[in-house]
This record gives C-alpha cells, sequence and structure tokens, in this order.
C-alpha cells in the first residue's frame, strides 16, 4: 500500500482517530503518572485537550484545509489544561500553521510541519526537560527531516516516525532517573505515541468510530441547572457496604442529579453533575482514594454541535467588562476558606480548580475577560496551571495580561500581600516575582498507588509531605508527616509557618497539630487558618 498525498477529508479522520485513541488509553497514561497525587493526571488532561478540538473537528462537513487547521489550533489551544495539554495543543498549533496554505499534504510538507509543531512546542516551555512529551516530538521530527527526500509514501513515513517515536519514548527512562525509578516511560510521550498511532491506523484504513457527542443537543445552556459533570472512581480498602454506598448516594443527590454510583469489591464508580464538584471530590475521599477524575463544564456544551458551541464561544469572547480601573486580579483556587482569603486580599474574580481540576485555557480567559481593569494579573497558584495560564494571555486581545507563575497557594497569597496599588504594574511584577521565591510551601495528601520517588516507598494510602521539590517525608500517621516535612523546610531564618486545613480537617484537630508544630519549633510563630480546600489535609507556608 502506498500513499502519495492527504486531504483534507483524509485529515480529518486521522485528528479524529488520534483523539479516539488517546481516550481510549487515558487511564492507562494516568497509570504512568511517577507522584502517586491524586491530581487531574496526564492522560485526562491531554484527552480533555485534544476532545476540545475534536468535537469542532466532527461538526464540520467537507471542511477545506484552512478551517480545518483553524478548528484543530483554536479547539485544542483554548481547551487545553495541565502542561502535559498545553503542550500538545502547542504541537497542533504549529502543525497547522504549515498545512493551512495548502489542498493536500506529501511527505515534504508533513516533514515541514512536524518541524514547526516540535519548534513551537519548545518556544512554549520556558525550561524544556528532556525525557518528556517534547523529547519523543523532537526523536520524530529529526527521523522526518532525515526522511523526507528520501520517499514520497507517506504510509512508509508515518510508519518510520512511529517507530522512532516508540523507540524514543522507551528510552526516557534513561534520560530522566525518577522516570527509572519509578519503572515507567514518561506519561505525556505515551500520550503523544497514542494519538500518532491513532491516526496512523485510520491512514491505512483500520475501522475506527469517528462519532463525538449528540449532533441533536440543542438544550440552552440557561436551562442546565448544574454546571459541572463529575466523574470518578473510589479505591477502597475494603468493599463498601450497603448503608455506606446508601449514606453516600444520598448525599450526592442532595448536591446535584443524574447520580449514578456502582459498586464493584474494592471500587466504587460514581457520576453526578453538581455546581459543587470540589465538595463532591472531598465526600468520596472520605472512603477512599480517587482516580479517574473527570470534570466537564455543561454549560460550555463539550457535546454540543459545533454551530451552537461557535455562538456560545463568540457571546462569551464578546463578554469583556467595562473598564473601570487600571490593575485588576484572577487567581485559581478551591476552598472557602482559601477563596474567602484571596477576596479579602483584593481578587476581583476566582477560577475554581487547583491540583484536581486544572482549568482549561479558555477558563482563565474568560475569567480576565470578566475583570473591569486594563492589566489584569494571573495568579495560577499550580505548577500545573502555569502554562494554561501563559496562554490565556497570549490569546487575549483587549488586556493587558501578567501572570505571576505562582505554583503554589501560599506564593499566591504572598504575591497579592506584596502589591503597592500606587506603583506600576511592572514594579508590582517585579516585586511579586521576588517574594514568591522567599515562599517554601509544604502540602499534606495521601498516595493513591505504591511506588518508589526519592528512595523514599511509598504504599497506597501514606501520607506524604509535599515540598516544592518533590515529596520530603512519607507516614502512615499525619502527624508524623507533618513535622517531618517541616523539619526540611525550616532553618534559622524561618519567622513564621501558616497553615491552612482543608475540608477533611476538623477544627478541633487543626488545633490539636497548630499545638503539635508549636512545640516542635517554639521559635517560629505558627499561624492556623481554615482552607477548605479538598485532596489536601494540610497546606502550609514557612517564611
Amino acid at each position: 500500500m502506498e500513499i502519495k498525498t492527504i486531504d483534507s477529508a483524509q485529515l480529518r479522520k486521522m485528528f479524529l482517530a488520534g483523539a479516539k485513541s488517546l481516550e481510549k488509553e487515558k487511564d492507562y497514561i494516568n497509570e504512568l503518572n511517577v507522584f502517586p497525587v491524586p491530581d487531574g493526571d496526564t492522560g485526562t488532561n491531554m484527552t480533555m485537550t485534544i476532545m476540545s478540538a475534536a468535537k469542532e473537528v466532527y461538526a464540520l462537513e467537507d471542511p477545506d484545509m484552512k478551517t480545518l487547521a483553524k478548528a484543530i489550533s483554536s479547539g485544542s489551544l483554548r481547551g487545553a489544561r495541565g502542561n502535559s495539554g498545553v503542550i500538545l495543543s502547542q504541537l497542533f498549533r504549529g502543525f497547522t500553521k504549515v498545512i493551512k496554505t495548502e489542498d493536500e499534504i506529501d511527505v515534504k510538507i508533513m516533514s515541514e510541519a512536524i518541524q514547526k509543531a516540535c519548534e513551537t512546542a519548545y518556544k512554549a516551555v520556558m525550561k524544556p526537560k528532556e525525557g518528556t512529551i517534547l523529547t519523543v516530538a523532537k526523536g520524530i521530527a529529526d527521523k522526518a527531516l532525515k526522511l523526507a527526500g528520501k520517499t514520497d509514501d507517506l504510509v512508509f513515513f508515518c510508519d518510520e516516525l512511529i517507530k522512532e517515536g516508540n523507540l524514543v519514548l522507551s528510552k526516557t527512562p534513561d534520560m530522566l532517573p525518577v522516570l527509572k525509578q519509578a519503572g515507567v516511560v514518561d506519561s505525556g510521550g505515551q500520550g503523544l505515541m497514542q494519538v500518532l498511532m491513532g491516526a496512523y491506523d485510520c491512514l491505512m484504513g483500520k475501522e475506527v468510530d469517528l462519532t463525538f457527542g449528540d449532533e441533536d443537543n440543542t438544550e440552552k445552556v440557561e436551562e442546565i441547572k448544574y454546571e459541572y459533570s463529575v466523574e470518578f472512581v473510589i479505591h477502597m480498602q475494603g468493599p463498601i457496604s450497603e448503608n455506606k454506598k446508601q449514606i453516600f448516594t444520598d448525599f450526592l443527590k442532595m448536591a446535584g442529579d443524574s447520580v449514578e454510583v456502582t459498586s464493584v469489591e474494592r471500587t466504587v464508580k460514581t457520576s453526578v453533575n453538581t455546581n459543587e464538584p470540589g465538595k463532591v471530590l472531598s465526600k468520596g475521599m472520605e472512603f477512599g482514594s480517587l482516580v479517574d477524575i473527570k470534570i466537564d463544564n455543561l454549560k460550555v456544551k463539550s457535546d454540543a454541535p459545533a454551530e451552537i458551541k461557535s455562538e456560545e464561544k463568540s457571546e462569551k469572547e464578546d463578554t469583556t467588562a467595562e473598564i473601570t480601573k487600571e490593575i485588576g486580579f484572577v487567581a485559581v483556587s478551591i476552598g472557602e476558606g482559601l477563596n474567602a482569603i484571596f477576596k479579602e486580599l483584593g481578587v476581583d474574580n476566582m477560577i475554581e480548580g487547583g491540583q484536581t481540576m486544572n482549568p482549561s485555557t479558555d477558563d482563565v480567559l474568560n475569567a480576565i475577560n470578566k475583570v473591569p481593569a486594563k492589566t489584569v494579573f494571573v495568579l495560577p497558584n499550580n505548577k500545573n496551571i502555569v502554562m494554561a495560564a501563559n496562554q490565556a494571555a497570549e490569546l487575549s486581545k483587549d488586556k493587558e495580561v501578567i501572570v505571576i507563575p505562582t505554583k503554589t497557594i501560599p506564593q499566591g497569597i504572598t504575591a497579592l500581600i506584596n502589591f503597592i496599588p500606587d506603583q506600576s504594574a511592572e514594579e508590582n511584577k517585579d516585586r511579586m516575582l521576588e517574594e514568591i521565591s522567599n515562599v517554601k510551601t509544604g502540602q499534606i495528601t495521601y498516595a493513591v498507588r505504591d511506588t518508589v520517588i526519592d528512595d523514599k516507598e511509598i504504599k497506597m494510602g501514606d501520607y506524604m509531605g509535599i515540598g516544592d521539590a518533590g515529596i520530603l517525608s512519607v507516614s502512615q500517621d499525619i502527624t508524623d508527616t507533618f513535622i517531618d516535612m517541616l523539619k526540611e523546610m525550616v532553618d534559622e531564618e524561618s519567622a513564621i509557618i501558616s497553615v491552612y486545613y482543608g475540608d477533611e480537617v476538623s477544627e478541633d484537630d487543626a488545633n490539636a497539630m497548630n499545638d503539635k508544630i508549636t512545640e516542635a519549633f517554639p521559635d517560629v510563630e505558627v499561624e492556623l487558618q481554615q482552607g477548605g480546600q479538598p485532596v489536601y489535609y494540610y497546606i502550609c507556608a514557612v517564611e
């Protein structure tokens, strides 16, 4: 079999097949994540990113290459979630820059598009790290360049690229010691290969179900009672009793509708439509560890036809707040207490999200547009949201957007505390960047799987103390974990420990922990506040 060119109709099918392939293997990709934290994993983030574009592409009937390229690029850029999703969207962005002016794609054009994809993705990452999705993309791009003048057969060309990509992927553990210790390949690189292998199967004529969503879904956005569709699986130490299952089901029915709770041995599959995803996730964690977390915003109608979605998007894009001040703020946070703190410090618009739910680029962009200021500071407050925030800043047309790359909640709070209204945006930016570098953050959560990291053997259910650079402590006792973590963080210059307790921690338990910390570090002032955050029992800052 030999194929010399690919037209827009064939490329459309290949892209949809690639999206389906990634979606099918997202759980496997999630399991490759090295850090055993209950967060929005790589497979989930990459899938939600590509699906944002796939549903737009699916609704196109007989598009030309320019229209198809725009749908792929715009859909993935706006839907990008997490660092892996943003990098994937940048790969698509670079690829479509080359193909959008062509009627058909041959080996030469394909090679040029792959080079541009790799170049664009690398430029989007401030400090590219080898052994990641970028390394896999570069290996494929280098191979494409070598083959471009040696064949005109796209079947042979693409087959060789797939082989090269899988070879480079297999070597990622040798490039990143943390991968080798955990015995896995890079999850982002695996996600990219799933997309490419799905697209190649389609090129070879393999039959794939390419339907996305329900074309007859014309429900009005304003008729949707609950904004979020939440799905997750609870892994438990033992089977759930009928009584506990009923209590959980009753709670979900009070929190929303479309409730489904299915238990099989030690797993409980859960889905609900709700306006309070954080509370639902927190309730689920009372029964065990959460995996396969998926949260969709029903009001953006991710399953609606493209014509409805495009109308909604244009309405959102036009909804820009009237300018009434010079500087405003957007912050990502979750938890009643933390949200209140940010609002008290002057944040205009909150985006609910964080470790368990990474907001998309479009979520950040919409929040920016609603702030009535010429210049908007964005505080991502999570290392996996910084790139999406930067992408939103790039897409913003009406406002100057300054992203302060806060990777934790305490960094975000410190940035706001150091804002001086009488000074310029640039002066404030410089001060904030300097001050957040002085904050040490620690977070207490639990492990969702067995693994070995930094020579620490971790069992599912263990408490973990996570610092800025990695896991600092592991124990089956939460107090020991917290104190051991702080011992790694507190030094002679430390003056204050700020502690924010989560929604699973009672006030009495938090006060008891506060006493233990004060006893262990008598020369340091300790401040305790209710944060209300899910997933992390405690978040602390040492300054």
